[in-house]
């Protein structure tokens, strides 16, 4: 199964980290963000990675060139304009080939092991999202999960919101009917979600978004202490 690294960003919320380079190029201790997804994705047994860009993109290729160095092809998808979450992967589906793959955001910094994420039954499944606990910057969450292992957007005071984690897998049906635009996957999965096609899990590990100086200063901090 294929992946695709979600690099695309503008990275305004870094401030001047991001004047010269690209939030993916940020170094959490001594490799970068996006050098950590490639690895991990590599160790989770993925057999090609996509990454589309915009911003300062060519920094990006110029860091990771072709991939040989991880032992796994890497290509791009570069953007003439900002497509945004789901206008990005769809400009990307020819390079994905496969009828579901995974897709990661660039930001995030995470233990998840990716080879647990299975190919979709595309009839029953158009996404399957991984989600976990609530951080102080989104603590009122964004999916829920039902006792059948079906995300959903709640509907009561007393369901059980989780943070999607930025990890997915998910069907080229999910695009079926879209153009190459600027267009949010977020509609996309809620659509699914109200037709029960999209199905989830928790990740208990450990995971931060990496949005801010502040978060990239704490992330850093705790890899600093955990060596």
């Amino acid at each position: 199964m294929r992946a695709m690294i979600l690099a695309a960003g503008l990275g305004k919320r870094m401030q001047s980290l991001t004047a010269e380079i690209p939030k993916p190029l940020l170094e959490v201790g001594d490799k970068s963000l996006i050098v950590h997804q490639v690895e991990r994705l590599v160790a989770g047994g993925v057999t090609g990675i996509v990454i589309n860009h915009f911003y300062l993109g060519e920094k990006i290729q110029d860091a990771l060139g072709d991939g040989s160095q991880f032992g796994i092809e890497i290509v791009y998808s570069k953007e003439a304009i900002r497509l945004d979450t789901g206008g990005g992967i769809i400009k990307s589906l020819p390079k994905l080939k496969d009828d579901s793959f995974i897709v990661v955001n660039a930001d995030i910094w995470t233990d998840f092991d990716f080879s647990m994420l299975r190919k979709l039954d595309s009839e029953e499944q158009l996404a399957h999202l991984v989600l976990v606990e609530n951080s102080e910057h989104n603590p009122l969450g964004d999916f829920c999960i039902n006792e059948n292992g079906k995300v959903n957007e709640g509907s009561g005071e007393n369901d059980r919101r989780l943070t999607f984690s930025g990890i997915s897998v998910l069907s080229k049906k999910l695009f079926e009917g879209f153009s190459i635009r600027p267009l949010s996957l977020v509609p996309l999965l809620q659509k699914a979600m109200r037709n029960a096609l999209v199905s989830g899990e928790v990740h208990d590990g450990l995971w931060f978004d990496v949005g801010t100086p502040e978060r990239l200063r704490e992330v850093n901090a705790f890899v600093s202490r955990n060596k």
